[in-house]
């Protein structure tokens, strides 16, 4: 083999000066694809870490702060003339979540009088049944819209059924909103 070798850079003694660029060429072609792979990885991983602080509601310092996005319109607070309108109005809130879900509600509960009445938070208790994907839709619903109001309690019952396409899952929530009074 070597004797080739030999006789081959004999004839051609630019052979091998050709051979060193074909590899020089080659190692940076696959040094620059590594490269790009490995910047886009970054990017995606920041784009991702950026989309998790803005909806866990932080930022890391010298953040890029995201252009935000129209509110929603709407009151913060519960309205109505009295505490028991109020009520009321998160009832109705509630219901139509669930209804736009396509959930629909089995009993529910206003608390006038609990712990937090004295700061002027409503809470209701709502027994409903939902589709699995419909709940992470209705939990949005709840949170990001408006009023503002609090998940404080939330139990997830699996379907009695296994297999059944018209399986719901059922849910136990209790939510609070503030109600400002008569100002």
């Amino acid at each position: 083999m070597a004797a080739f070798v030999d006789r081959l850079f004999a004839r051609a003694p630019w052979m091998p000066l050709l051979g060193y660029i074909a590899l020089v060429l080659c190692l940076s072609f696959v040094t620059s694809a590594t490269l790009d792979s490995l910047l886009a990885r970054y990017a995606a991983r920041d784009d991702a870490q950026a989309l998790l602080d803005q909806i866990e509601g932080r930022a890391r310092p010298g953040a890029r702060i995201p252009v935000a996005q129209p509110g929603v319109p709407g009151s913060p607070f519960l309205e109505g003339q009295t505490v028991t309108v109020a009520g009321a109005a998160l009832q109705q809130r509630m219901g139509n979540a669930v209804k736009t879900v396509g959930g629909n509600v089995l009993s529910s509960q206003v608390d006038l009088q609990g712990i937090d009445s004295k700061k002027g938070f409503v809470t209701l208790t709502t027994s409903c049944e939902v589709d699995q994907p419909a709940l992470q839709q209705l939990l949005y619903d709840l949170e990001a819209g408006m009023p503002y109001l609090y998940i404080d309690q939330l139990t997830v019952q699996a379907p009695q059924q296994t297999g059944a396409e018209n399986a719901r899952m059922r849910v136990l929530i209790g939510v609070s909103g503030q109600w400002q009074g008569t100002r």
